[in-house]
Formats: C-alpha cells, sequence, structure tokens
C-alpha cells in the first residue's frame, strides 16, 4: 500500500506551522539584512531546492525531512512576496490578489489532474508536486497579505496578528457548525496561518518607531529555530503526529474529505 508523505492534522500540527512562519518571517529579513538580497535569495533557493529533494526522496512522511521544507518554504516564500513590493514597487494590495490568482490555479490545475483536493491523499509522486507549489503559494499570499493589513491598511504587526488570530477561527467554526467542507477548511486556516505568525514575528522584531518591541531580527529568528528544532524533535521522538499516516493514506474526522 502507498504511504503518505504529509503528517497526521493535530494540534501539533498547526502549532508548529505557525512557529515555522513566524521562524521564516525573522529568518528572511535577518538574511537579507546580513547579506543583501543578492547573496541571501539564492541561498534560500538552494536550501528549498535541497529540503525538496530530500522529501521527494523519502517513502513515507519523515518529520524532520517534512519540516525542513516547510521552514524553506517559509523562508523563501517570505522574500518571493517582499520582492513585488520592495524590488518591483508593487502595492502590497496588487501582490496579494497576484498570489490569490496564482493559488487558484494550481487548486484548479490539482484538482482537474486528481479530482482531489485531500491533504492525505499525497501519496503519489504528482499529488506531492501539487502540495507542495500550493504551500509555496500559501506562504507567498499569506506573507503579503499580513503585509498589506498591517502597513497598507495601518493595523500595525500586533493588530494584525490579533486580527489574523481570529480569523484563523472561522474555518474551524464554519466547519463545525456551518457548511465549510473540511478541505477548504483546511487550506483557508493553512493559509491564515502564514500572517499570523509573520504578523507576530514582525511585532517582536522591529524596532519601536516601526511599532515594534525591538528585540531584533536575529535574535527572534535565533529563539524560533530553537523552538522549531525542539517541537520537531519532539514529533520526530514520539510519532505522534505519523501514526496514521504511516499506515497509508487515511481518511480523517477531522479536515478530510474527498470531492464526489
Amino acid at each position: 500500500m502507498a504511504l503518505a508523505k504529509v503528517p497526521e492534522i493535530t494540534a501539533y500540527f498547526w502549532i508548529v506551522k505557525v512557529l515555522t512562519t513566524a521562524m521564516g518571517e525573522a529568518t528572511s529579513d535577518y538574511l537579507n539584512q546580513a547579506l543583501g538580497p543578492a547573496i541571501a535569495v539564492p541561498i534560500m533557493l538552494i536550501g528549498l531546492g535541497v529540503a525538496l529533494r530530500l522529501q521527494f526522496r523519502a517513502r513515507t512522511y519523515v518529520a524532520w525531512t517534512y519540516w525542513l521544507v516547510v521552514v524553506m518554504v517559509s523562508v523563501f516564500g517570505t522574500s518571493a512576496a517582499d520582492a513585488l513590493h520592495v524590488g518591483l514597487g508593487i502595492p502590497y494590495v496588487a501582490s496579494t490578489l497576484f498570489y490569490l490568482v496564482v493559488l487558484a490555479a494550481i487548486f484548479a490545475a490539482w484538482y482537474r489532474s486528481e479530482r482531489t483536493l485531500s491533504i492525505h491523499s499525497i501519496y503519489t509522486r504528482r499529488r506531492e508536486r501539487f502540495y507542495w507549489a500550493t504551500v509555496l503559494a500559501t506562504f507567498a499570499l499569506g506573507t503579503a497579505g499580513g503585509d498589506m493589513t498591517a502597513t497598507s491598511m495601518h493595523l500595525g504587526y500586533l493588530s494584525s496578528g490579533v486580527l489574523f488570530a481570529v480569523v484563523i477561527a472561522v474555518p474551524a467554526l464554519a466547519h463545525r457548525w456551518g457548511s465549510l467542507n473540511e478541505i477548504a477548511a483546511f487550506w483557508f486556516a493553512y493559509i491564515v496561518t502564514r500572517p499570523l505568525g509573520a504578523s507576530f514575528a514582525d511585532w517582536f522584531d522591529n524596532s519601536r518607531a516601526h511599532g515594534g518591541l525591538d528585540v531584533g531580527t536575529g535574535v527572534v529568528a535565533a529563539l524560533l529555530t530553537v523552538a522549531v528544532v525542539v517541537c520537531v524533535g519532539l514529533l520526530t521522538v514520539t510519532g505522534v503526529d505519523a501514526r496514521r499516516a504511516a499506515t497509508g493514506p487515511h481518511p480523517l474526522p477531522v479536515l478530510e474529505m474527498e470531492f464526489d
């Protein structure tokens, strides 16, 4: 039987996901400041390529390999989103709409090819490619959306973080008591984790003049990296997020459904 390549969706998944988004934001900013985008961005891209190669070569879900890709997508996705605004001068509203269109196009191609967007159907190479393309698009969209609320809408980083902390509850409530199906609820929440984590990371590391706590980008990136490593280490040792995935593609009672 084919083995799933993604983790069980539990509270642990969402905790680590938010931590990786915050860590990716801070790390990307630190590398761009320390090395300059001309050096930092190629390094991020190489790191992403290496991580993806390890993930594709794995035969089943491996916690450290999977989360390494998520971290590198987070780091590179931040720079990809920032490039449209900083490098080309495109407003955050426009870049948010652009990445929303990109994400919609990937979803359409994925569903047309596989007739499902279920993340626990990720046990073929083609579906895995669609999955990681979607993840990259969600990170870029979430980054642009978070920057849009914090700067273009003048909410600031803390208010943006609080806003997205409220918004992320919407898909869970809509699925539990409304008509939102599991797949839509999952991807809705997945997108929101990006601006949620990034907004709080920016609040901690930015200067007080920019509405932050002025902890420092390097310090925040280092602390979050330690937190991610500890969490993924615990997942690797306990295997709590791989119990069902390790037995093959298994439908989940939460955030899991295939379209008819």
